[in-house]
């Protein structure tokens, strides 16, 4: 710093130095030879301004010389110091604390919960999308709208051409849904675990989210809020046999699944149904016949017994429905050939299980054997299913009440290789069609055509 300050107090002589250099890097060697300078300090003399050199900014140079001496001296006193040190630690704490000090904003507790992803995920009702071929997907239910009765209806799950959309259902996102194999056994999972797709979109296959094995297929499934110990699980498989069974049974299943139902040979599960161990049970057959009868003609069952006999089935029938009957509802069925109705549910007698049932649908060749029962108010909204993915939206009240042996009415224009293969109900939406019309550009409508009645 001293030969610094011997250059600039001999400004003419460095001037005189810099212009007889050929280029600055030999100007840098003359400076540093004649006043002992580092490399450093001639090249910070080199890029000042000609202004600085002539001695217009001498004084200010000369007083950031004396501060900067000055702080050395005082930041060399204190490291010298260890109580200096401390005193200014204090110091520069203290003013951050008047700066930015304010009360605790957090809330420290002794817990030691984990967040479970569950909290962070918006409870809301989806519709839950199951193909033959075992894909499964969830879409919001404002996803589909409302639709005349007799419409084509729109794309509700794009498939491929072998396969068909079998299954639809609500579900809240926290549901448990309890998988129902064909094999007679139990998978668990959630509903925000089912992947969000398009409406077009087929999903991803369910294999991929629980560990079938070999053959298994979904034939049921059943959302569950939680495992209370007044709540059974009913199941019905294709030959007719019941089974009811403690709903806590089927609380810890593992990875690989655990037995629901022991399964004869050439016997699979059809549906499942949730009940409070005092209602009545309804049936409904392929061939169009029905039975209903008390839950309590059907014994409580360990989770691996067989069960007992439900209805008698004649040659070919098969049970393709359960539900719970209340009061003051309506049994909607729909055939393969898109037709339906809507029979009160006090028309079904209540008969002893095992029975052959009464007649719920005409099945005659152009109504088609029955495809799906329902169960439904005045006030609800269904969804129909076909072969081809195509879903339509109804609400009830445009489906006519008709007696339980007659043919129905035409509920969904089918074409000629598509068949109705399914029928869910779905929560009610503002109808947001135009007069006439049935709220959507790409759905036609057509009028029912009343079934006949004998």
């Amino acid at each position: 710093m001293e030969g610094y300050i011997i250059a600039l107090n001999n400004i003419d002589e460095v001037i005189q130095v810099i212009k007889s250099a050929k280029n600055p890097a030999e100007a840098s060697e003359f400076l540093c030879f004649k006043f002992k300078l580092s490399e450093l300090q001639a090249k910070a003399i080199l890029d000042m301004r000609l202004q600085r050199l002539t001695g217009l900014e001498r004084t200010k140079i000369d007083e950031e010389y004396a501060d900067v001496t000055k702080l050395i001296a005082k930041l060399a006193g204190i490291l010298a110091d260890p109580q200096k040190v401390l005193q200014v630690i204090v110091e520069e704490l203290t003013e951050i604390k008047e700066k930015y000090g304010d009360e605790r904003r957090t809330e420290i507790v002794a817990s030691t919960e984990d967040i479970n992803i569950e909290d962070m995920i918006v409870e809301e009702d989806m519709v839950v999308t199951v193909s033959h071929a075992g894909y499964i997907k969830r879409n919001a239910v404002s996803l589909y709208r409302s639709q005349h009765r007799g419409g084509k209806g729109k794309v509700g799950m794009g498939t491929k051409e072998e396969d068909f959309v079998e299954k639809i259902f609500i579900a809240s996102t926290h549901h448990y849904l309890l998988v129902f194999t064909n094999a007679g056994k139990v998978y668990w999972l959630k509903v925000y675990q089912i992947p969000q797709a398009g409406r077009a979109a087929k999903g991803k296959a369910i294999v991929n989210l629980v560990n079938l094995a070999p053959g298994e297929k979904v034939s049921a499934t059943l959302p569950v809020r939680e495992f209370v110990a007044d709540k059974f699980v009913v199941m019905v498989t294709k030959k007719g046999t019941i089974k009811k069974t403690d709903l806590a049974a089927y609380s810890n299943p593992r990875a690989g699944g655990i037995i629901a139902i022991s399964i004869d040979e050439g016997d699979e599960v059809v549906d499942v149904q949730l009940t409070n161990g005092n209602q009545d049970i309804f049936l409904a057959t392929r061939l169009g016949m029905a039975i209903r009868f008390k839950e309590d003609d059907v014994r409580d069952m360990g989770r691996t017994a067989r069960g007992v006999r439900g209805i008698t089935l004649d040659e070919g029938d098969e049970v393709i429905g359960v539900d719970i009957p209340a009061e003051n509802t309506f049994m909607l069925t729909v055939s393969e050939n898109g037709y339906g109705k809507c029979t009160p549910i006090d028309e079904y007698r209540v008969q002893s299980r095992g029975g052959k049932g009464t007649i719920n649908l005409k099945t005659v060749q152009k109504v088609g054997n029955v495809s799906g029962v329902l169960q439904v108010t005045g006030e609800d909204h269904v969804m129909l299913i076909s072969s081809t993915g195509n879903v339509i939206r109804l609400k009830v009240q445009e489906i006519p009440v008709n007696h339980r042996v007659t043919q129905g009415v035409k509920l969904i224009d089918l074409e000629a290789e598509e068949n109705l293969v399914g029928v869910a109900r779905t929560t009610a939406e503002a109808d947001d069609r135009d007069d006439g019309g049935n709220g959507d550009d790409d759905a036609e409508t057509s009028n029912g055509e009343p079934g006949a009645e004998e």
